[in-house]
């Protein structure tokens, strides 16, 4: 078992080193995804926050399908996990594709890693692209307003934004499964934002928790909260009379898939019981 590893890892580097991997239009790397990406965060979805997915049966074995959930945590961890129970966990371990903000793409490496990673920049354009491939897409309408919510609004749905998710989903005529996380707003309780230092840094805010920035390093390991992800019914879109040039309609359904979430939370939050 071990000489068969220990040639798997020799025959990755040789592919690396010489170029001789795929990589598509948007940048996405599958192999680097699954045999690096994937095996560094599997310890954390396994073992630490113990994730458990419920609903994966509403997310389609093949064709496209847009994912939208719950936003927190600080460190978009959420979307890393999310990515992971599809990849480990779905009967056809696909890949989802994430959609992000302008400031991850101006980052230097973050905007190589999301590139590598599968995400794109949250844009109509390439979400329908995705979409009339048949790619998995993930969106969290909240954005930072989400993850960089304080501790004592966790779990309330910040605003989803101007809905451009669904008059993508619309476009396209694709169905939209509603995400509900619970777990991540506990790995990095946020009390507090150092907005001078998040100016000077360039970032959307600067996090302060009960153990970051004061011991260093140490405080930027997430806390072992319990996780539990659930994908709704899915919402059929194609059947729906809705113009996606509409912002009554595309308001509309968005309120709606929020709502959702909101709900789903709610039910999630009583049945985990124990934080960790």
């Amino acid at each position: 078992m071990w000489e068969r590893r220990i040639a798997d890892g020799l025959a990755f580097l040789r592919r690396r080193v010489s170029g001789d991997y795929p990589v598509d239009d948007f940048g996405f790397d599958p192999e680097l995804t699954e045999q690096l990406l994937a095996r560094v965060l599997r310890p954390l979805y396994r073992s630490w926050f113990r994730v458990e997915v419920s609903g994966l049966e509403h997310v389609p074995g093949d064709g496209a399908a847009l994912l939208v959930g719950n936003h927190s945590g600080t460190i978009a961890m959420d979307s890393m996990m999310l990515q992971l129970a599809l990849l480990d966990d779905h009967p056809a371990h696909r890949h989802l594709r994430l959609l992000g903000a302008d400031f991850i793409f101006r980052t230097p490496l973050l905007a190589e890693f999301a590139r590598k990673s599968g995400a794109t920049l949250a844009c109509n354009p390439d979400a329908e692209r995705l979409l009339s491939d048949g790619e998995i897409v993930g969106v969290f309408p909240e954005g930072f307003k989400g993850i960089g919510k304080r501790f004592t609004d966790r779990y309330k749905l910040q605003r989803f934004g101007r809905g451009g998710f669904v008059a993508a989903a619309l476009r396209t005529k694709t169905p939209i499964v509603p995400v509900s996380i619970v777990g991540a707003e506990e790995i990095y309780p946020l009390v507090g934002d150092i907005k001078p230092l998040a100016r000077l840094l360039g970032i959307p805010y600067f996090p302060v928790t009960p153990f970051f920035p004061w011991l260093g390093p140490l405080g930027a390991v997430p806390l072992p909260s319990k996780w539990l992800i659930e994908c709704g019914e899915p919402i059929d879109t194609s059947a729906l009379d809705a113009d996606p040039d509409d912002p009554a309609a595309v308001f509309g359904l968005a309120d709606e898939v929020r709502e959702t979430i909101q709900q789903t939370l709610h039910r999630l939050l009583l049945r985990r019981g124990s934080t960790f």
